[in-house]
C-alpha cells in the first residue's frame, strides 16, 4: 500500500509537472460529507489549442444542482449534461477560437464553490510524430509484462496474482525494460514497436495484458508512468523508430469505476447483473440475410463477464473513447494504432473514429484485429471502400487468413497451393499490400509448438512474411524459437529480461545455439528488405506453386519481364525433406527474357541455369531462397 500511495504521488507530480490538471484523489468527494459540490476527476485531464472543442467529462459530487462556468479567453461553455445523482458532469467547451492558456471552471451551488484549473496547451508539431508505420516498416509485438524488466520499484502493486510463480501473474516488465532494449531491437531489424495496452489494469484480476482498463488516462503502474511512456517514445523517435498503440475502445475492465455508477444511461451495453456474452461468427456481420439478432450477439455481448461492453452508439460514449484516442496519440506522439476487437465495435463508429483521427494525424495509420481465416470477412472491415453503406476507414486488417494458411501449409501438411490460393484473394482488398502479415501473436500459440512444425519451417514462415506483399509483424520471442502452447503458455518471459533470470538472449553469447540459428536468419532477413526496395514496395506475382513448393517475383512492370530492362527478386521455398528439382518455362511470367540470377538469401550459393524462356534450379531440403533476376 506505501508502494502503491508513492506510485499515486509521483503520477500527481508529473501531472502537475507537465501543467495538466489534478484533481483530488479518487476517494475525496465519496468520503467528503459537506454538501458542497466536488469534483476529484475531469476527463480528459488536458487538451490542447487549435484542437476540435473538447467534451469535459467531471466526476465529484453533489454536481446536479450546481451551476457552472469557464473562465479564459474566448472560451466558453456551450452545453451541460448533469448526472441524477449528481456525480457526473459532461461539459462541451467552445475552444475554437482559444490560445493556449489555463482555463479555471467554477462550480457553484447554494451550498458552496469550487475552482478547478484546466490548461489548453500548445500542440506538438507535426514533425514530432505521427508518421504511421508502412510496408517498409517491421512491426514487433511485446506484451509489456513479458519482455524486460527495467523498474524493480513497480513490480508488486496490491495483489499481483502470485507473481511470476503463476502463468497469469504479474512478472515485473514494464516502459524501463523496453527501452533498455532498443539495440536488440534494431540489431534485429525492427523499425515499429506495438506494445499491448498500456493504461492501468488497476484492481482487475490477473490483468497483466492490458486489455481490462480501469482508467483510460492512467498508465498501469506497473509499467511506469506517462513521464516514462513518453521518453520510451522520445528514445524510439531518436533512432527513427516507430511506437503503435493498442487501443480498446470496444470494452473495459469491470472494475472501472462507471461500472456500478455509469456516467449516463446506456453507457454500457448492459449492466453486470443483465447482459450477453459477445459470439464470434463473424460472418453474420457481411451477411445481408442476417438477422439483427444475429449481428447483435457480436457488438453488443459483453467481451468477457469481467469485460463490459461499451456502447459506442451512445454519441456521450463514442466522443469520450474518440478523444481518449487522440489525447494519447497528442501526449506521446503516438505513429499508429492498433485496433482490439475490431468486429465487435459497429461499422459507424470506426468511421467517425478514422475520419477525426485522420483529420488531426493525416499521417497516422491504423491496423484492426478481425481475427477470422476468411478474406471474405476480413476484407470486408478494411477501409478505402464502403460495405453496409459505410467506410470504416481503417487502413488495413491484419492478415488472418494468411496466418491461418501459413500455419497449415508449414506445419499440418496442406500444400503449397494454398498459399497461392490465399493471395489469390487480394482483389477483396482495396489496398493488399497494405496487410498485415503474421505467423504469430499473443493470442496464438507459438509456432514450434504447433504439432508438426520445426526450426526448417519455423524459418520458412519467417522467409514468406518477410519477402511477401504486406508488412510483416513479428511477436517477440518467436525470432529466438521460443515454444509455448496456448495462452498463457505462449506467453512466457523473454529470457534475460527480469532479475535472476540464468540466460541472457539479448546477447550472442546468451544465446543457445538454436536461438542465435533462428535469431540470425530474421536478421538476415529483415537487413536484406531493408535493402531491397522490390521486397518492401513492388508487385507481386506468383509464378509456380505445387504440394511442396512455392515461388514469386518482386518487382515492377512484371507483365513485361526482362525484356525491358529493370531487376526483380525471384523467392523460392520447398518444405521437402530432400533435394527437389525445379524446371520451370518463363514465357508470360514476370521472368521471361531474364537469364542473370545472383543469389542474395542465404549466403551459400545455389546455381540457376537459365535461358531466356526457362530455368532449372536443384532446389535444397527445406530452403528459402532469394535471388536478383535482370536480363
Amino acid at each position: 500500500m506505501l508502494l502503491l500511495n508513492r506510485v499515486v504521488a509521483n503520477l500527481v507530480v508529473f501531472w502537475i509537472a507537465c501543467g495538466c490538471a489534478v484533481a483530488q484523489s479518487a476517494a475525496s468527494c465519496s468520503t467528503r460529507q459537506a454538501t458542497a459540490p466536488c469534483v476529484d476527476r475531469i476527463d480528459p485531464p488536458n487538451w490542447w489549442a487549435n484542437m476540435p472543442s473538447p467534451m469535459l467529462l467531471l466526476h465529484g459530487n453533489h454536481l446536479n444542482n450546481a451551476h457552472f462556468l469557464v473562465r479564459g479567453k474566448n472560451v466558453d461553455i456551450v452545453k451541460t449534461q448533469i448526472s441524477e445523482n449528481g456525480h457526473w458532469a459532461f461539459l462541451w467547451l467552445n475552444t475554437a477560437n482559444a490560445a493556449p492558456q489555463t482555463l479555471t471552471i467554477e462550480i457553484t451551488s447554494t451550498a458552496g464553490s469550487i475552482k478547478k484549473q484546466f490548461e489548453l496547451l500548445q500542440r506538438n508539431l507535426a514533425t514530432a510524430g505521427f508518421k504511421g508505420f508502412s510496408p517498409n516498416d517491421v512491426m514487433y509485438l511485446i506484451m509489456i509484462d513479458r519482455f524486460a524488466n527495467g523498474d524493480t520499484s513497480n513490480d508488486k502493486i496490491g495483489d499481483d496474482d502470485g507473481g511470476r510463480t503463476q502463468p497469469r501473474g504479474w512478472y515485473g516488465g514494464d516502459f524501463r525494460g523496453i527501452e533498455n532494449h532498443l539495440d536488440y531491437l534494431q540489431q534485429l531489424g525492427v523499425t515499429t514497436l506495438w506494445l499491448t495496452p498500456i493504461q492501468s489494469n488497476t484492481r482487475m484480476k490477473e490483468s497483466y495484458h492490458g486489455y481490462a482498463a480501469t482508467d483510460l488516462y492512467a498508465t498501469d503502474p506497473h509499467f511506469g508512468t506517462v513521464e516514462d511512456y513518453q521518453k520510451l517514445v522520445k528514445a524510439l523517435h531518436a533512432r527513427g523508430m516507430k511506437i503503435v498503440l493498442d487501443t480498446v475502445p470496444n470494452h473495459v475492465g469491470v472494475e472501472i469505476m462507471w461500472v456500478n455508477d455509469p456516467p449516463a444511461p446506456n453507457w454500457f451495453h448492459g449492466t453486470r447483473d443483465d447482459h450477453s456474452i459477445a459470439k464470434s461468427p463473424f460472418r453474420y456481420l457481411p451477411d445481408p440475410h442476417a438477422t439483427p439478432r444475429d449481428t447483435a450477439n457480436i457488438t453488443e455481448g459483453w467481451f468477457t463477464s469481467n469485460m463490459p461492453d461499451m456502447n459506442q452508439e451512445n454519441p456521450l460514449v463514442a466522443k469520450y473513447l474518440i478523444q481518449n484516442t487522440i489525447w494519447w496519440i497528442e501526449t506521446a506522439r503516438i505513429d499508429g494504432l492498433r485496433e482490439d476487437t475490431f468486429p465487435y465495435v459497429g461499422r459507424q463508429f470506426w468511421s467517425d473514429f478514422h475520419q477525426q483521427i485522420h483529420m488531426l494525424y493525416p499521417h497516422l495509420t491504423a491496423v484492426g484485429e478481425v481475427f477470422a481465416p476468411e478474406d471474405t470477412i476480413v476484407s470486408y472491415f478494411a477501409g478505402g471502400v464502403k460495405h453496409s453503406g459505410i467506410d470504416t476507414g481503417l487502413t488495413t486488417p491484419f492478415d488472418y487468413p494468411l496466418q491461418f494458411t501459413l500455419r497449415n501449409v508449414l506445419a499440418h501438411g496442406k500444400p503449397m497451393t494454398a498459399l497461392e490460393e490465399t493471395l489469390g484473394n487480394d482483389w477483396l482488398y482495396p489496398q493488399p499490400q497494405n496487410l498485415v502479415t503474421f505467423f504469430g501473436n499473443h493470442d496464438l500459440k507459438r509456432f514450434l509448438s504447433e504439432p508438426g512444425a520445426s526450426v526448417a519451417s519455423l524459418k520458412i514462415a519467417f522467409g514468406l512474411i518477410a519477402t511477401m506483399r504486406g508488412m510483416p509483424q513479428l511477436y517477440s520471442g518467436d525470432e529466438i524459437a521460443m515454444r509455448g502452447g496456448d495462452d498463457p503458455d505462449n506467453r512466457h518471459a523473454f529470457p534475460g529480461g527480469f532479475p535472476g533470470d540464468t540466460t541472457n538472449a539479448f546477447t550472442q553469447s546468451g544465446r543457445t545455439p538454436e536461438q542465435q540459428e533462428v535469431f540470425s536468419w530474421v536478421q538476415g532477413l529483415l537487413q536484406l528488405r531493408a535493402n531491397e526496395p522490390e521486397l518492401t514496395q513492388a508487385q507481386q506475382q506468383n509464378i509456380f506453386a505445387d504440394d511442396t513448393t512455392f515461388a514469386f517475383v518482386r518487382g515492377s512492370n512484371l507483365e513485361t519481364g526482362c525484356q525491358n530492362g529493370g531487376s526483380r527478386v525471384l523467392v523460392i521455398t520447398q518444405k521437402d525433406p530432400v533435394l527437389k528439382h525445379l524446371q520451370l518455362k518463363t514465357a508470360q511470367t514476370a521472368l521471361n527474357g531474364c537469364e542473370h540470377f545472383v543469389q542474395l538469401f542465404p549466403s551459400a550459393s545455389t546455381q540457376v541455369q537459365a535461358t531466356n524462356s526457362s530455368f532449372d534450379l536443384d532446389i535444397p531440403s527445406n530452403s528459402f531462397l532469394i535471388y536478383r533476376v535482370t536480363q
